[in-house]
């Protein structure tokens, strides 16, 4: 244990900082301060020692010049043991602990009135020196850039300290934290037109991941795989679930559940969402959400096998005893009843994934690896409005044909292309996914739904590239279709529909995924 004899506090995140001065106090731990938080521990009558007066060199240049001095570095960076010498002739004394956490130069950037001149301001410069410092000495040093571990070192100073394996971690978590203010900062500055206008995309991107857990293997038992959170990421994930029961969590587990929980999201009626190899098999809107299971995992019961099963509302004890009389991988919703959760309990294999809200994600980044580079886009978060549409047809949707074609269309939008979804009476009946035209999608959707596709509507999640395509479905009985619009053959397409009496709805916006 190194007992912690001197530490320097300066934060501009003063969450706790008070009580932690206090801990640090409380063991005779002289504490050592710069400019506001200074001031906000006098004012807390907590004895503070400015660094200006421990290092007699006065802060100067608006603040700049603060602690970027020998006797700050020096007493950081010392080898205990080792550098007593030059520390003793030099006038240094050791600083046991570093508390310091940086300029907040993402939300200054964030701002709409950001200037050029705010932006560079808002660059830390001894703040990281100091952090660094403290964690490359981590083997005397402890070096703390997270309130949220304030608890848990006041907890070591009784016994002298952070242990090595603790100062270790702490060092490990700073670094991660330089490194992400400087790719933060990358970002900003890569980012700007001659102008001073900022683009979406960076010349230089940096994101950084964390490790939320091993997985067992990747795709194939023969691959090793890991599940990493981004801290940045908009609205509620995957990441930010709650396992409540189950084996763990596969790699191909977190893929599905993250295709239901966007699919399911994006409807605000009472819904349930089946997804099997990333494409939904199976959705369904109901009034209540055992009848909305029911539906969904009738739609295709052999693809529901062994599925991932997602809910935009709280699961029920209903629904829970629907899910239990088959095999199903993973039920993610956002929350469990008690009585669901006993239910559910009696398979004990079953992931439950608990997520803190079902809210639609809004925006953020996607990220496709490929060999040599990443793909970076903005996320699909398009929520298509019924005034948007465009009917191009001698015939109009009536009013249940245009519920089940908007609903239609929001299953389109998480189906991989070619996507083809045959609905009615907001539940699908035939998903035609992944195929290399659109004709064969068309086909292995009407085959699904059989005869019950009879009156149905169908989604199509881009355009039909010829007459072809709406000739099929026509032939499998589909009445009113939503597309995006925008061929050359457009025209030849609207006739067939006409041929067929069937109601064609343009939405001028497509939704591929690949």
């Amino acid at each position: 244990m190194t007992h912690i004899r001197r530490a320097l506090l300066s934060v501009s995140d003063k969450r706790g900082i008070e009580e932690f001065a206090r801990a640090l106090l409380a063991h005779g731990t002289e504490i050592l301060s710069t400019g506001g938080t200074a001031r906000l521990l006098r004012d807390a009558d907590i004895p503070v020692r400015d660094v200006s007066d421990y290092t007699g060199f006065p802060e100067m240049m608006d603040g700049r010049i603060k602690t970027l001095h020998p006797k700050v570095h020096g007493g950081i960076l010392a080898r205990r043991g080792k550098d007593d010498e030059a520390m003793k002739a030099q006038g240094i004394s050791p600083i046991d602990l570093v508390c310091v956490n940086l300029y907040p130069f993402r939300e200054t950037v964030a701002r709409d009135d950001c200037s050029y001149e705010d932006a560079v301001e808002n660059i830390d410069i001894g703040g990281p020196c100091m952090i660094r410092a403290a964690a490359k000495n981590h083997a005397w040093v402890s070096v703390v850039v997270d309130p949220d571990d304030y608890a848990q070192i006041a907890q070591t100073l009784a016994h002298g300290g952070p242990d090595q394996r603790l100062r270790q971690a702490l060092a490990v978590k700073a670094f991660a934290h330089t490194a992400a203010y400087d790719g933060a900062i990358a970002n900003h500055f890569s980012a700007l037109n001659d102008d001073g206008s900022k683009r979406m995309f960076p010349d230089i991107y940096t994101r950084q991941f964390i490790r939320a857990s091993d997985l067992r293997y990747g795709e194939n038992p023969h691959q090793q795989a890991a599940f990493y959170a981004d801290p940045e990421d908009q609205g509620v994930s995957l990441a930010d679930c709650e396992i409540l029961q189950g084996k763990a969590i596969s790699y191909n587990n977190i893929a599905d559940a993250d295709a239901a929980w966007a699919c399911v999201r994006d409807f605000s009626d009472t819904a349930a969402v089946i997804v099997k190899h990333a494409n939904p098999c199976g959705v369904a809107i109901a009034d209540t959400q055992a009848e909305a299971y029911r539906l969904a995992r009738a739609a295709d019961s052999i693809s529901a096998f062994g599925g991932i099963a997602a809910f935009n509302r709280p699961l029920d004890a209903a629904t829970a005893s629907l899910i239990v009389e088959t095999f199903m991988e993973v039920v993610i919703a956002p929350g469990f009843s008690e009585q669901a959760r006993r239910i559910l309990a009696g398979k004990p294999n079953l992931r439950l994934m608990a997520a803190p809200s079902a809210e639609p994600v809004s925006g953020g980044l996607e990220y496709k690896r490929v060999n040599g580079g990443l793909l970076v886009q903005q996320r699909d978060a398009h929520m298509l409005c019924r005034q948007d549409c465009r009917v191009v047809t001698e015939n109009a949707p009536d009013e249940t044909q245009w519920n089940d074609l908007l609903f239609a269309w929001s299953v389109a939008k998480h189906v991989k292309s070619n996507a083809i979804v045959f609905a009615k009476r907001g539940v699908t009946l035939g998903v035609g996914a992944g195929q290399m035209n659109r004709v064969n999608s068309t086909r292995i959707a009407a085959h699904h739904g059989g005869e019950a596709i009879n009156g149905s509507v169908v989604a199509s999640d881009a355009f039909f590239p010829f007459r072809d395509g709406l000739d099929a479905l026509a032939e499998a009985g589909a009445t009113a279709v939503i597309q995006p619009g925008g061929s050359v053959r457009d025209e030849e397409v609207i006739a067939a529909a006409n041929e067929h009496g069937i109601a064609m709805v343009f939405t001028g916006i497509r939704h591929f995924r690949h």
